[in-house]
């Protein structure tokens, strides 16, 4: 938690980086928001340094990079155990990024890439011998995002 509430200016920042953080300089925020680039960088700086910003990832069509599956693994771990169960989930192979769900019987999304059944079945072994089980798989066809509409300036 931040002990600093968010404003306009903060919300708009984070709406520009969503739609484009590699593209978006300080300076065309600045023009957004009608700061300063200067105002603009140190208030990226805060949201970084207050965990808000936790960091800048590509967006991978994983398809087109060679990697055709991506599938959603339902599972269910311990309740006092799930949290400290994601870091050993992420260093799984193939494994690209786990949510921890709280609500429903299912308490971890986990979601793998990979080019054929034989990428995706040692995930799930995997995560069977960490105790955890796989209770529904999903297969995707695409994954589209698109920024946070609260954080549209008004």
């Amino acid at each position: 938690m931040t002990d600093e509430a968010i404003d306009d200016v903060d919300r708009a920042i984070l709406h520009a980086l969503q739609e484009d953080a590699r593209n978006m300089s300080s300076g065309d925020i600045a023009e957004r928001t009608g700061t300063s680039d200067s105002t603009v960088r140190k208030r990226i700086q805060r949201l970084e340094s207050d965990g808000m910003i936790k960091g800048y990832s590509a967006d991978i069509d994983y398809q087109r990079s060679g990697y055709p599956l991506r599938m959603l693994l339902f599972c269910t771990a311990a309740i006092p155990d799930r949290g400290d169960l994601i870091p050993d989930i992420l260093d799984i192979d193939g494994v690209v990024s786990v949510q921890e769900l709280v609500t429903g019987e299912q308490n971890l999304l986990v979601t793998v890439v990979g080019e054929s059944d034989s990428d995706i079945t040692p995930v799930a072994q995997e995560l069977l011998d960490m105790g955890v089980t796989v209770a529904d798989e999903v297969l995707v066809r695409s994954h589209e995002t698109e920024p946070f509409g609260e954080f549209v300036p008004e």
